[in-house]
């Protein structure tokens, strides 16, 4: 049969990326202290297309993805998976990325009740001068973790209480492929530096904790920032990390936000 995508175009384009995006599969993560789990996974991925080349080969995206779906999977193990992608398009350069939900068993404060927390994750990839001497290959894990913020302004300037929100922070991190961090540890560490942690499930005596807590320890999205930066910078295995934090005000309607990208 004709095959359309390796005909020639004449345009002189380069692309930088192609591929599929939002492709749903199934994905077996390794856990810490836990056995493995199958989670639900969207994949972005795509190679790099000389200007010559007219299109790409779609179809070998999903043959890739779906050989490796099984595989009991680290953050850096992708890599392995991004390499076969780059050699079966004949590609010098390709990406990928995993986001998911990740589930963490998290106990309430004072009634030891456990419940499901979920987090929203990713694990990143990026290949640059496949099989050359310049050859480059950059991970990243991503985290976005929902918190609790109690105004400081509104503690010093209200006769009695205090008005405080949901806040979420997302951290990208980068590190060596001999490293390895789990997202357990990222995640647990991330929600010490807020006024507060949140819990699936809370009972009246577990609330009252929650609540008398963040009043005694107000931070304004400034200090969330900060808390998870020096965190973060005293990490010996994180190369470079992003940090943003947004605090969804409950009397404003706006966010407060910061935001601080460093290489360590």
């Amino acid at each position: 049969m004709k095959d359309v995508q390796n005909q020639s175009d004449s345009r002189g384009v380069d692309i930088q990326k192609v591929g599929i995006k939002g492709l749903e599969l199934p994905l077996t993560v390794q856990r810490k202290d836990a056995e493995d789990i199958t989670i639900y996974s969207s994949a972005t991925v795509g190679v790099s297309l000389p200007s010559h080349y007219k299109g790409t080969h779609m179809s070998r995206f999903v043959e890739v993805l779906n050989e490796w779906r099984n595989k009991k999977m680290l953050g850096m193990d992708i890599k392995g998976c991004l390499e076969t992608v780059v050699q079966k398009l004949n590609a010098k350069s390709g990406y990928l990325k995993f986001d998911f939900k990740y589930f963490m068993d998290k106990e309430s404060p004072i009634t030891r009740i456990v419940a499901p927390m979920c987090y929203d994750c990713f694990f990143e990839g990026n290949l640059e001068n496949f099989g050359e001497e310049d050859e480059e290959y950059k991970f990243y894990l991503g985290v976005k973790v929902p918190v609790a913020t109690l105004c400081p302004c509104s503690k010093e300037i209200s006769k009695y209480g205090a008005h405080n929100q949901r806040a979420m922070v997302s951290v990208k991190i980068t590190y060596s492929e001999e490293e390895h961090i789990w997202i357990e540890d990222l995640v647990n560490d991330i929600e010490k530096c807020a006024s507060s942690e949140l819990y699936p499930l809370l009972k009246r005596e577990d609330e009252k904790y929650v609540t008398e807590h963040a009043y005694e320890n107000p931070k304004f999205v400034e200090d969330v920032l900060r808390d998870v930066v020096l965190l973060l910078r005293k990490n010996d295995v994180i190369d470079s990390f992003e940090v943003e934090c947004e605090s969804i005000e409950s009397i404003h309607n706006h966010s407060a936000w910061a935001y601080q990208q460093e290489i360590n």
